[in-house]
């Protein structure tokens, strides 16, 4: 249990609010943007409480983060409890803590002033900042493009990256905008530049979401391409223009849909499967066994987001099942804190997931 100890012109009341064998504190200061007030604990120990005032309601949700991300890391990261409430942001905890709490939340709510939001990395930054300790480093994928560069944003995108490198089959799951598609194409295209790989296979199912596309004119190709796009555009953003359509023609990149994989045997091949919660259960093990010598597989998608007629079971669900106890095989699972898209997307992401634990959206026949 703790006791605030806030100062009063009268000292009788102040130290009336304590039990007999508190001692009288003295008023600590937090410096022009917060308040420190002493706590006292049963433990016989006292902690501090600071304010920071004039914290307008609308930017509470960028400087916390989507469900409280910012928020849930200050707090573990210097064992404090938050609080937000009339207008103020109450910090409590042992005074050093406090200190660098507050002054980690008044500079993340500069940004968000100046910015309308503040990002995982400039959590970090300001982590780095305000304690001297060293940012976690997360390696940069080296892709063809010069002058850019792609590095995980999140300590699950890094875990994903890192498991793509050392294993040769791997598994991610999760919600829309982790990057599980987009950073299993830089980690290809890496392994391409550094030669560890002779051709790179993109791989979608062409399933409808939802909708009825109708006849598509064109050649197989552009029957194909709707498709496919995102694949194409995550590449194209790690390779040039000219380059992309040089590796193309030369079939070192190939992009086809899944039903095209059969009766295929490829060595020293990076091959992504996307949207993999939209494969049959024949269809993932087909795609599975098409892995040659020296090649590499990352297997992504969306358990929640299954287009599939509902008498169809999922390959992906059913292949996380029956194949994690075979030894070189990982498994990533990535959350809602690892979304890395406009920061509406975890919010939105986070609405739907409610709705679908709801009784009230169970079909009724």
């Amino acid at each position: 249990m703790l006791l605030a100890v806030r100062e009063t012109d009268n000292e009788s009341e102040q130290e009336a609010q304590l039990p007999e064998f508190w001692t009288k504190t003295n008023h600590l200061q937090a410096g022009s943007e917060g308040e420190f007030f002493l706590l006292a604990g049963f433990a016989g120990t006292f902690m501090s409480e600071a304010t920071i005032p004039s914290v307008e309601p609308q930017l509470v949700l960028p400087l916390f983060g989507p469900q409280d991300q910012h928020l849930r890391r200050i707090c573990e990261r210097f064992q404090v409890n938050i609080t937000h409430r009339d207008g103020e942001i109450r910090v409590v905890g042992e005074d050093q803590s406090v200190s660098d709490a507050v002054e980690v939340l008044t500079r993340l709510k500069k940004i968000v002033q100046r910015r309308g939001g503040v990002s995982l990395d400039d959590v970090s930054t300001v982590f780095s900042q305000v304690t001297g300790d060293e940012q976690p480093v997360f390696s940069t994928v080296d892709i063809i493009q010069v002058g850019k560069k792609i590095k995980p944003k999140t300590p699950g995108q890094h875990q994903y990256l890192e498991s793509i490198r050392a294993h040769e089959m791997v598994f991610a799951v999760g919600p829309a905008g982790t990057g599980k598609t987009f950073l299993a194409v830089a980690a290809a295209v890496e392994a391409l530049k550094l030669k560890q790989i002779r051709k790179i296979v993109l791989v979608r199912p062409a399933v409808e979401a939802g909708e009825s596309l109708g006849y598509l004119p064109g050649d197989l190709h552009a029957k194909i391409n709707p498709y496919l796009r995102p694949l194409l555009d995550a590449i194209q953003e790690m390779i040039d223009y000219d380059q992309f359509q040089k590796l193309l023609e030369r079939d070192v990149i190939e992009v086809v849909p899944l039903a095209y994989m059969r009766g295929r045997t490829l060595n020293d091949a990076f091959i992504i499967l996307d949207e993999a919660q939209n494969t049959s259960i024949p269809q993932m093990k087909m795609f599975l066994t098409r892995m040659g010598l020296n090649s590499k597989i990352v297997v992504s998608g969306d358990t929640t987001q299954i287009d599939l007629s509902t008498n169809v079971r999922s390959g992906l669900i059913d292949a996380l099942q029956r194949l994690k106890n075979i030894k070189g095989i990982a498994f990533v699972k990535m959350t809602n804190a690892d979304i890395v898209r406009h920061r509406l997307v975890q919010n939105i992401v986070d609405a739907y997931g409610r709705e679908s634990k709801s009784p009230d959206t169970t079909k009724k026949e």
